[in-house]
């Protein structure tokens, strides 16, 4: 009830019919951020706020869903007023809400719906339910500078969304409309990064957003990739190398080993772990630039889809050795490399809100009945779920 006391107290008050950009909030609960934001269709993010609670779960050893969902009921009520205090507006100069409705962990995802769906029915407003990857894929074109009325890259172009949940890459078609063209295995890429950032002991908090990955990033600078390349497997590079998937775990596990089994890496060495994250970063690198040479031929050569761009997005693909990497791989097949600005990589409600708006313009709007779907595959998208 807290939440709707709060809407009840702002006035809402309806537009007037004088034309002005369109106005999306867009809520994220999905995992263990809680974000709310508030962005427009001529590209301008009006506010954003963001609740971490990383300091809650490091000492778990990793996120604790019933934990996450218990901070978004107590951080979510504040995160939605200061975004509209920021905006300067009221529930009632909003054209629409957005929020994620899914994939993410099952006792997260039922806060921000259910928020939502009180917000919009209150305030008689249209809602999106965002699927959550089409989130990441559709930021690029809010940040891309360009014509502010023409959102770039156009479609159809390439993305691939890296994140500690997924490692995913599609086909853009047009709003709603993706192709799968491979996925992981096993172990997304950033789990494997966040859980091989645990196993060194890298110190992720000290004030620093980003979580274990950019602190693997930060020791991987520190290293020698070399060291222990020749110690480490290479995923799918001989048997399965034309298969179109990605896989993680024996990388991870291999890292354990030298930690654990074989004693080749002392924690209490800097240097060693420096070295260690850096051989498991670039492979990591590696093995994806190899899939997606593949993707990419198969679908500029061999289908002969006119791609605009390749997009990577995701929390992975705020790691600045990827981009630079990826986007040389992009440049020789005459591609651009797109990606969002690094804080918009990470879980945010600005990439929800503006998805929304997507889904908004394009007339796909849900009912105020609509459930989470913890998992819920991309390419089906096409298919509307109610």
């Amino acid at each position: 009830m807290r939440l709707l006391r709060t809407v009840c107290k702002t006035s809402v008050r309806f537009l007037s019919t004088r034309a002005r950009p369109l106005r999306v909030l867009g809520i994220e609960t999905s995992c263990d951020d809680t974000s709310a934001a508030i962005v427009t269709s001529d590209r301008q993010i009006l506010a954003e706020v963001v609740r971490g609670q990383q300091e809650m779960h490091e000492p778990m050893g990793g996120i604790v869903p019933t934990l996450a969902s218990k901070g978004h009921s107590r951080n979510l009520p504040g995160v939605i007023c200061e975004t509209l205090e920021l905006a300067g507006l009221t529930i009632g100069d909003l054209d629409a809400i957005a929020v994620t409705r899914g994939p993410g962990l099952p006792p997260c995802l039922p806060v921000g719906l259910n928020a939502a769906k009180t917000l919009a029915a209150v305030s008689k407003k249209p809602l999106i339910g965002v699927h959550h990857m089409e989130a990441h894929a559709l930021t690029a074109r809010l940040t891309t500078d360009n014509d502010l009325n023409q959102p770039s890259p156009a479609f159809p172009f390439m993305t691939l969304l890296i994140s500690g949940g997924h490692t995913l890459l599609l086909t853009a078609n047009k709003i709603g409309d993706y192709d799968q063209l491979g996925t992981t295995l096993d172990n997304a890429v950033g789990e494997a990064i966040d859980k091989t950032a645990r196993l060194l002991r890298l110190d992720w908090l000290k004030g620093r957003r980003g979580g274990p990955g950019a602190a693997l990033e930060r020791a991987a600078l520190k290293g020698d990739p070399e060291r222990f390349m020749s110690r480490l497997p290479k995923p799918m590079l001989e048997r399965n190398k034309y298969v179109m998937a990605f896989s993680f775990s024996g990388l991870k596990s291999a890292v354990a080993r030298l930690i654990e089994v074989e004693k080749l890496v002392d924690l209490d060495n800097p240097q060693d772990v420096s070295d260690i994250a850096a051989s498991f970063q670039l492979i990591c690198i590696q093995h994806i630039e190899q899939k997606l040479s593949i993707a990419l031929k198969q679908e500029l050569i061999e289908n002969k889809k006119p791609l605009t761009a390749l997009v990577v997005s995701g929390g992975v693909a705020s790691n600045t050795l990827f981009r630079t990497r990826l986007g040389a791989l992009a440049g020789s097949y005459n591609l651009p490399l797109i990606c969002p600005p690094p804080q918009l990589c990470t879980d945010n409600g600005v990439m929800i809100a503006w998805a929304g708006l997507e889904r908004f313009q394009a007339g796909l709007i849900d009912d105020y009945t609509i459930t989470t779907l913890p998992k819920w595959p991309i390419d089906s998208l096409k298919f509307r779920i109610d």
